[in-house]
């Protein structure tokens, strides 16, 4: 496969994926998972900035039902995060022809992304790097999801959303509606953290309006894997976003030791 922005199948849809950096045969690769609304193409720059930063190279790829990717059947299943990482995941990471690197999501992602650490055996995974990962239910973020609803019928967000999904309608309402959902306050995939075997990054800003540090201390707690912890200040949900400087050093400090350690293994051998 061709190392450029292009068209895969997994989980029997056609996604959108974009790539910035080393192809896998040349370099490790950075796998982005996105947020809850989110797409390839909304991490603008940061891929960019992500594999100059590390010298990895960084596949994006958008969900089903997200951005440029086929939709998705709706409602989404209230263990749609889980369904993600274990059926559709792996499809991904093959179609991409990964051959080893790091998962790095972000909010919904960063919960799909340690699902699969924690579910997984895949060797060529070396690490992790969550950020503002949601583990459990907490009534201020299930608060801020009614708020984004309302918002969503009364505000130009529609609109803006149509810029980078093609069907922002059942995109928002995916979501929106699976998190919001009576069942959904009973949701915890804390167990996985237990399965960790790889060393895990977990990235949060102090006043993320969408979860209490306490899903960060859920992975230093749980984690029988190494855990490094960055809490960023005047930071809000997407660290990438609001600290982005911030986040790339924190990233590149943990790709290189990941590097180091590769080496380290390959020497003993």
């Amino acid at each position: 496969m061709a190392w450029g922005d292009a068209r895969i199948t997994a989980g029997g849809k056609e996604l959108e994926v974009r790539y910035a950096g080393p192809a896998p045969e040349t370099a490790p690769t950075i796998v982005l998972l996105h947020e809850g609304l989110g797409s390839a193409g909304l991490w603008r720059d940061f891929p960019e900035r992500l594999t100059a930063a590390t010298g990895f190279g960084v596949a994006a790829y958008s969900r089903a039902g997200y951005g440029r990717s086929d939709a998705a059947e709706l409602p989404f299943p209230l263990d749609y995060m889980t369904r993600e990482a274990v059926d559709v995941l792996p499809e991904v990471l093959d179609a991409i022809s990964f051959r080893r690197g790091v998962l790095m999501g972000h909010s919904d992602g960063a919960t799909i992304a340690a699902i699969y650490a924690g579910s997984v055996i895949d060797h060529r995974v070396r690490g992790t790097i969550l950020m503002a990962p949601h583990f459990f239910t907490e009534s201020m973020g299930l608060a801020e999801i009614a708020k984004a609803k309302e918002a969503f019928a009364t505000t130009d967000l529609k609109s803006r959303m149509a810029k980078h999904h093609a069907d922002p309608e059942r995109t928002f309402r995916g979501w929106n509606n699976a998190w919001l959902a009576d069942g959904f306050k009973a949701w915890n995939v804390g167990d996985v953290i237990d399965y960790f075997r790889i060393p895990t990054l977990a990235i949060q800003g102090r006043q993320d309006q969408y979860g209490t540090l306490a899903q960060i201390a859920e992975v230093e707690t749980r984690s029988y894997a190494p855990v490094d912890v960055a809490i960023l200040e005047e930071c809000r949900h997407s660290p990438h976003q609001d600290k982005p400087d911030e986040v790339l050093v924190h990233v590149a400090e943990f790709c290189a030791r990941l590097e180091r350690l590769e080496a380290e293994v390959v020497a003993l051998a």
